[in-house]
């Protein structure tokens, strides 16, 4: 992921304008570490911090035309950009960057392109010939972009909060799906699919056809000229992604590059559910792996600089987040600069456990519609947000394009959860990999219960957060929370703690309400919380709260405490990469 901040109108060309545009583009600088770039045409300056994936010797950026009247920053992978220049076999392009094709889409068709695009993107295009401007984010948002206004009539765009909070009168996240035009004054949602609208889709369950669009969407995430692995917990969703990698890898040009044997990684607890499990996958599939440990005091000292990264103040967020914050940064101390990872699937299929409470097939398809739609401000912003603070790129093939209109065209009865026919959460995709001739995980593996990730790096791990906030949030401080925070207003000691953190970093009133509130169990939406009038009384976003659904329900379970130091074990048949060491120390071999 790169870091990109543009300033557009601002009646300002003077030097110190410049010299502020690059003190706030090197805010970005941790998304993009490899290079720096600024352009200025008049009062619009276009600054990018660039992580260097496809072409890293000449893809520096912005980018342009021929002639350069058409500038162009952007954070994103364009996966379908050889088949893009092919059809554009009168244009030259400059780099071999996949994101060189935006400019020369738009000299053709206009602002009509970005529905061509088949990846993760987010971009400012610049016309110097009238000095209009585009700006646009991709269809569920996985990138993240935030957009705001000056009081001298100024637009301001960046991948982070903290590019343009400081400087702007009001700021917002930038919707996804949506491209914002100088010429139009306004949005426009780009992205329209079928179930968009949430009609009843009927389109009978073909466990092949889903099969071959999610190992379509896989085998395009492996465009990389840098070394790269998978995110394994050992759950249903990342053990696919990292099978289906190890399956297809040999032959492409990652592997004549880099090697065919994958490495895959996992972080959690000392006896964490999820580290025994990747650790199956992981010899089951033959991956280098890699097996991060941290305990909760590390976590804990984390919360601060997550909550800066991250920039929420969500309870499930910031608990799922610090796990994969301190493993992306043992992934790149490793030399790994991109991972596939299994965002996206409980959204697509229903796979929270709170889903079993579906009261028919009806709400349960409405309610996957509305949780892909509030994908950016959650797992999107995690995976993204936790990567991208080292230097790390996510990628999420769940998330595709054509693989989501596939899915979410079955119809939903096929989805449903149904115990008394052994069809379980996620049925539906995990009898599409369910091949005995040629397997691609083990049965149990294939039908593990859904374990969120924040309860699967180790369950005292949020008990350890709980305990930690009652602490430090007192009685008093709960009794006054709807007057400190009239929006959002805090419901349990944790949550009030991560506010305040928060506020500090980004204390404007626009940047709370960048963050979404409301009721919710296991993740669910504030609707769904209708499904059971019991959950009223447990509101709680880990999948624990499910009670009568998950194996370790709060009702079942009884905390325990760690204590230590981050370390590193690797697993692998060679050649393994990494021994353990002691805290914060890693040991290399050959």
């Amino acid at each position: 992921m790169c870091g990109i901040l543009a300033v557009l109108g601002c009646s300002d060309d003077s030097q110190a304008k410049r010299v502020r545009v690059l003190e706030l583009s090197r805010r970005l600088k941790h998304r993009g570490p490899d290079w720096s770039g600024l352009y200025q045409h008049g009062d619009c300056y276009l600054a990018h911090q660039r992580l260097a994936i496809v072409d890293p010797a000449s893809g520096d950026q912005p980018l342009f035309n021929e002639d350069k009247t058409i500038v162009v920053t952007v954070n994103g992978e364009i996966y379908n950009h050889e088949q893009l220049r092919k059809q554009m076999p009168n244009h030259k392009f400059r780099t071999g960057s996949d994101c060189d094709v935006i400019a020369h889409l738009y000299e053709e068709h206009g602002e009509d392109f970005v529905d061509m695009l088949d990846g993760i993107f987010a971009f400012v295009l610049l016309d110097t010939r009238d000095n209009s401007f585009l700006v646009a984010r991709d269809a569920i948002g996985i990138t993240s972009l935030y957009i705001g206004w000056g009081l001298d009539g100024s637009v301001w765009i960046s991948s982070e909060l903290k590019g343009l909070n400081d400087d702007c009168e009001h700021f917002e996240v930038f919707p996804p799906g949506h491209l914002y035009s100088s010429k139009n004054g306004g949005f426009r949602r780009w992205y329209n699919p079928p179930w968009f609208s949430e009609a009843i889709p009927s389109t009978r369950y073909d466990p092949l056809v889903l099969r071959r669009a999610f190992e379509n969407a896989v085998i395009k995430r492996l465009m990389t000229d840098v070394p790269f692995g998978v995110l394994l917990s050992g759950g249903l969703d990342s053990s696919l992604v990292a099978s289906i990698t190890a399956r297809y890898l040999a032959g492409t040009k990652a592997a004549k590059q880099w090697g065919a044997q994958l490495h895959s990684f996992c972080v959690g607890l000392e006896g964490s559910p999820d580290l025994k499990a990747a650790r199956e996958v992981a010899d089951y599939l033959g991956t280098v792996h890699h097996e991060f440990h941290f305990t909760v005091q590390d976590g804990i000292d984390a919360i601060e600089d997550v909550i800066y990264h991250i920039e929420t103040y969500d309870v499930t967020t910031i608990r799922a987040s610090t796990p994969m914050f301190l493993m992306s940064r043992k992934i790149k101390s490793l030399g790994v600069k991109m991972v596939i990872s299994g965002e996206g699937s409980d959204e697509v299929f229903g796979g929270y456990l709170y889903f079993h409470k579906a009261p028919n097939k009806e709400e349960f398809h409405k309610e996957t519609c509305r949780k892909i739609k509030a994908l950016h401000q959650y797992d999107c912003l995690r995976a993204n947000k936790s990567t991208s603070a080292w230097g790390l790129e996510a990628r999420v093939p769940f998330l595709d394009k054509e693989f989501i209109n596939v899915a979410m065209s079955i119809d939903p009865e096929w989805k449903l959860i149904k115990p008394e026919q052994r069809r379980i959460e996620k049925w539906a995709l995990r009898r599409a990999f369910d091949d005995e001739e040629h397997p691609y995980l083990p049965k149990h593996i294939l039908y593990r219960q859904k374990e969120q990730f924040s309860d699967g790096v180790g369950y005292s791990w949020i008990d350890g957060l709980k305990a930690h906030a009652e602490q430090h949030v007192t009685n008093r401080m709960m009794f006054n929370a709807s007057h400190i925070f009239p929006h959002n207003t805090p419901i349990t000691k944790e949550a009030y703690y991560y506010r305040m953190i928060f506020e500090r970093f980004f204390p404007q009133n626009s940047a709370g309400l960048t963050v979404p509130g409301g009721a919710s169990v296991a993740c669910s939406t504030a609707k769904a919380v209708e499904w059971d009038a019991s959950w009223s009384k447990n509101l709680d976003p880990s999948g624990r709260a499910a009670i009568g659904v998950h194996n370790s329900a709060y009702e079942n379970h009884v905390p325990a405490m760690a204590n230590g130091n981050l370390a590193t074990k690797i697993i692998g048949r060679a050649p393994s990469m990494v021994e353990v060491g002691a805290a914060h120390e890693l040991t290399i071999r050959s």
